[in-house]
């Protein structure tokens, strides 16, 4: 064996969740230290840009192969992990409201951004069916994932009724070479998490935590608490054990990466494998974690609302107990149509103001305010989002096991 591929073996060895830790280290290290050594970032880039680009195909292949080869019913555990997104978005919205109030933030609206964003909620539910339908091939080459897995599924049923042993056999083998691309990309992982860090130290600095450092703590702390209080209570409801070692793991395996990529497109893969390695069912988290991408948004959720809320008080409206509930209902269907891209959530902004009668160039400027946070903002509304996509689909089999067993 040569000393290059020993070297590797040792490495691989090691935990990869410590492997991530190190990088994050030596990338806060050097951005702080030599920010001038741009090309470290490109690590970053490279490992976000390879991991965006196989999800597609993963997604695609990985559910067709699922449906074709399924031989149990898992469609308790779909109505349980479906009912499970919406419920955790919606009290996402929730917990946005109770801390917008109990810790009331202004904003300086000076700045307009100059993105569009959606007008309506009608606009938002005519993307969501129209990107259903949109051209399978053009699908995968834009990450369309609403797309990817309407016609995986499709494509699956039909492989099941019509094609023989053989041909199933080659989907399912080609599935498998794909999956093994994606663990050798997962293996880089350190080495892109410490180019996503220098990048984000050396351009950024400190200095995003003294500016609008009270809406990012709102932000962050409505997040957190989501994560780690009604994220856990919801789990237990289901599965009547303790829920925190798995949460644990999954915002260790899951969250640590979604932070640093923000983005739950390109962290499929990483919880695609955090599922296998936790011994779940693959005909169900082959079709539950891209389908968690699209429509588990709690995070998204909170933004929409924080922002909203934040220009309320900025310009004095009163907001009644049954607008706030009508805007957390808003706000959780907006987010289920929000792109599993960085940023996605805040260009649904201005359809939460429209409620309120706030016009979109006031809200709009609420926009450009939470560009101005997104470094951290965003990074964590991933983590939550996408660790939980994990954490509940675990959740539900767990809940469709204990209930096989019951009387």
């Amino acid at each position: 064996m040569s000393k290059i591929a020993t070297v590797w073996q040792k490495w691989t060895g090691i935990s990869l969740v410590l492997r991530i830790f190190i990088g994050l280290l030596i990338g806060a290290a050097l951005g702080l230290m030599v920010p001038q050594l741009t090309g470290i970032g490109i690590l970053g880039q490279v490992f976000v840009s390879a991991l965006k680009a196989i999800a597609p195909v993963l997604v695609a292949v990985l559910v067709a192969a699922s449906i074709a080869k399924a031989k149990g019913n898992v469609g308790a555990r779909f109505r349980t992990v479906v009912l499970l997104y919406m419920l955790t978005t919606f009290l996402g919205a929730f917990v946005a409201v109770v801390g917008s109030n109990l810790f009331p933030v202004t904003l300086l609206l000076q700045d307009a951004a100059s993105e569009a964003a959606p007008g309506s909620l009608a606009d938002i539910f005519t993307n969501l069916f129209t990107n259903m339908v949109a051209n399978p091939v053009l699908s995968i080459a834009n990450a369309n994932y609403i797309g990817i897995l309407f016609w995986a599924i499709i494509a699956g049923l039909a492989l099941k009724l019509k094609a023989s042993e053989h041909t199933i056999g080659v989907v399912s083998d080609f599935s498998e070479v794909v999956s093994l691309a994606v663990k050798w990309i997962i293996q880089l992982a350190p080495l892109g998490i410490m180019g996503l860090v220098f990048s984000a130290v050396s351009q950024n600095g400190l200095e995003i935590f003294s500016d609008y450092g009270k809406l990012l703590g709102l932000l962050v702390g409505c997040m957190t608490f989501v994560a780690v209080v009604v994220n856990p209570l919801i789990s237990f409801f289901f599965i009547r054990k303790n829920p925190y070692p798995l949460l644990w793991r999954c915002l260790r395996e899951s969250g640590v990466n979604a932070f640093f990529t923000r983005s739950s497109a390109a962290n499929i893969p990483i919880n695609m494998n955090l599922c296998r390695n936790l011994k779940l069912d693959e005909d169900f988290y082959l079709v539950s974690i891209p389908l968690g991408s699209t429509v588990n948004m709690s995070g998204a959720a909170i933004t929409i609302t924080v922002l909203t809320l934040s220009v309320t008080h900025t310009l004095g409206l009163e907001v009644s107990f049954v607008s706030a509930l009508i805007l957390c209902v808003i706000a959780a269907l907006g987010a289920c149509g929000t792109s599993g891209v960085a940023g996605g959530s805040l260009l649904l902004v201005p359809m939460a103001c429209s409620f309120f009668g706030i016009s979109n160039d006031i809200a709009m400027q609420a926009v450009a305010v939470g560009f101005i946070i997104g470094v951290v903002q965003d990074s964590v509304e991933t983590a939550l989002n996408s660790s939980s996509d994990v954490f509940f689909t675990a959740t539900a089999e767990l809940h469709d096991n204990l209930t096989k067993k019951e009387p």
